[in-house]
């Protein structure tokens, strides 16, 4: 039989055979809210109607800006089930990006949590095609707020809607889910997901090779669902019947631990950034993880003393993917096998440094600055280059195709070894060019945290009248450690070449940190030049 893969299929089945699993969702305030697979069934469908009486039509987008909750999970499924496109809108942009990357998407309605009021009063004005701001709460928490069009409350917007909608018969190459890149030149760039992308990455993210996720399991999605869907694993949830933690707002230490303690989660998904606050309170306070089973790690590389801490330490199954915004979500994974598992912790360290093989129908390579193919040694880099069935085609909105000869380029430098094993370089606009060959700035940074004092690097290249550029690192140090510029150099030279060390290491209190946990560089480059402006000037 043809049929189609959509995600109104997702909520059918999870409330055909898993209807009295639960759902946590942590929300304002902190409070804990439980419902089940069942209820959000039934409200996704209210939330389908209200959609349709306020005039909405297929293919028109809903915004939402908004943390990981049951109310931005059931729009996930009103939204995309319905025929209409879920648009999640990442709140660290700034307020100027959020416009445009709301106008360009021609949003018509836009959910969003309490939390977010204020950016809301500076959006509204700069769009004008939206004809609902919906607020993500009861009618009795609606903060008062003037000149909002079609300002209401979420639950006054469903309450008396029917608990019927029969879900359209959609074409699963139609668009279900919206999002833009983040961190780029210029403004954001949309990538438009179908409903067979996603169903797709979805059931593979299932497989025991990727996250083993099962009916088992209680899920906690660290990452946002304002990223990639949360990398797609809410709805792997509800596709295997595993229960769902919804962290809402607060991904710091203290609020994961206790989540993950009262709970009994399974399973988590996050950047390398959750992992490293996480265990700082861990070590900090003595607490327990025992319960945690498996995490999933994406978005950067995982520095190896963390990986080592989480797999011999805390006995936790790290497994680390690669995956991006253009992917709909992970395309690679490095899972140890029963053999590897038997090797000295260190040499397990090292493999899960990388970022795997590929997952059924995703195919990679990577090429050098000529387009030509470089052999599968473990040691060519060059730029990965990345094909199949979920891998985006085109931005949105634009006419001309991203991809070359058939592959998308990634703008990621790789390897990849004969097993098929890859592993990130650096990005390409990372890389640092001195004196004609080439620096890693990821390497750099890797070799930094490796030290016990260093919690966060990242790497720069600056311009060099003599050598084109040259690295400039900054460090932030872990809480309660001193570090000096020599002891660090000194640390540096007994892994790296010595024209690799930074010609100098700034230590900073705080490094800018973007809505997926990654290092803003681009930030970074900015505060060196207007540094170098201000020098001038005096």
């Amino acid at each position: 039989m043809r049929h189609p893969l959509l995600l109104s299929k997702v909520i059918e089945h999870a409330e055909s055979q898993f209807g009295n699993v639960e759902i946590v969702s942590i929300c304002d305030g902190d409070d804990r809210f439980s419902y089940t697979f069942g209820d959000c069934a039934t409200r996704s469908r209210q939330l389908a109607n209200s959609l349709r009486n306020l005039g909405l039509l297929i293919g028109d987008c809903v915004a939402s800006i908004a943390w990981n909750s049951h109310r931005h999970l059931e729009a996930y499924f009103a939204v995309s089930g319905s025929g209409m496109v879920m648009h999640t809108c990442n709140p660290r942009l700034p307020t100027s990006q959020l416009a445009y990357v709301l106008n360009h998407a021609g949003s018509r309605v836009v959910l969003f949590d309490t939390d977010f009021l204020d950016l809301v009063r500076a959006l509204a004005p700069l769009c004008p095609n939206v004809i609902a701001w919906v607020c993500l709460c009861p009618p009795a928490e609606l903060p008062t707020c003037e000149g909002l069009c079609g300002y209401t409350s979420y639950e006054a917007l469903i309450a008396l809607e029917d608990q019927v909608f029969v879900w359209s018969e959609l074409n699963e190459e139609l668009p279900a889910a919206l999002c833009y890149t983040s961190g780029t030149t210029g403004n954001p760039k949309g990538v438009l997901y179908s409903h067979r992308a996603i169903s797709l990455v979805a059931l593979s993210a299932c497989l025991p090779d990727v996250t083993c996720l099962s009916s088992d399991d209680s899920l906690l999605p660290a990452v946002p669902m304002f990223h990639i869907n949360a990398w797609c694993l809410p709805y792997s949830a509800m596709m295997v019947g595993a229960r769902l933690v919804l962290p809402g707002p607060r991904l710091d230490g203290e609020s994961l631990c206790g989540l993950i303690a009262q709970e009994s989660v399974t399973v988590s998904v996050g950047v390398p950034t959750v992992w490293s606050n996480l265990l700082q309170f861990v070590e900090a306070h003595d607490a327990s993880l025992s319960s945690l089973k498996r995490i999933v790690v994406g978005g950067a590389a995982m520095p190896r003393p963390l990986i080592a801490k989480l797999l011999d330490r805390y006995k936790i199954d790290v497994r680390h993917g690669w995956g991006m915004t253009e992917t709909t979500g992970p395309a690679t994974i490095t899972v140890l096998s029963s053999a590897q598992r038997q090797l000295p912790v260190q040499e397990q360290d090292q493999l899960l440094s990388r970022q795997g093989r590929s997952l059924f129908g995703i195919n990679l390579k990577v090429v050098d600055e000529s387009g030509r193919l470089l052999p599968r040694d473990g040691n060519s880099q060059g730029e990965l280059m990345v094909k199949g069935h979920w891998i985006m085609d085109r931005y949105h909105k634009t006419d001309e195709s991203a991809l070359q000869g058939g592959w998308l380029p990634t703008g990621d430098i790789a390897t990849i070894d004969l097993d098929g094993y890859m592993q990130i370089r650096d990005r390409a606009k990372d890389l640092i060019k001195s004196g004609g060959e080439w620096i890693s700035s990821q390497s750099l940074e890797q070799a930094a945290m490796e030290h016990a004092s260093v919690l966060l690097a990242a790497v720069i290249g600056v311009p060099h009248s003599k050598w084109d550029e040259r690295p400039l690192m900054y460090v932030k140090c872990k809480p309660e450690h001193a570090l000096c510029k020599s002891e660090l150099l000194t640390a540096l030279s007994k892994a790296l070449p010595r024209w690799w060390l930074p010609d100098d290491i700034r230590f900073v209190t705080e490094l800018p940190i973007g809505g997926t946990g990654k290092v803003l560089k681009g930030r970074l480059r900015e505060m060196y030049a207007e540094e170098q402006s201000r020098m001038v000037q005096s």
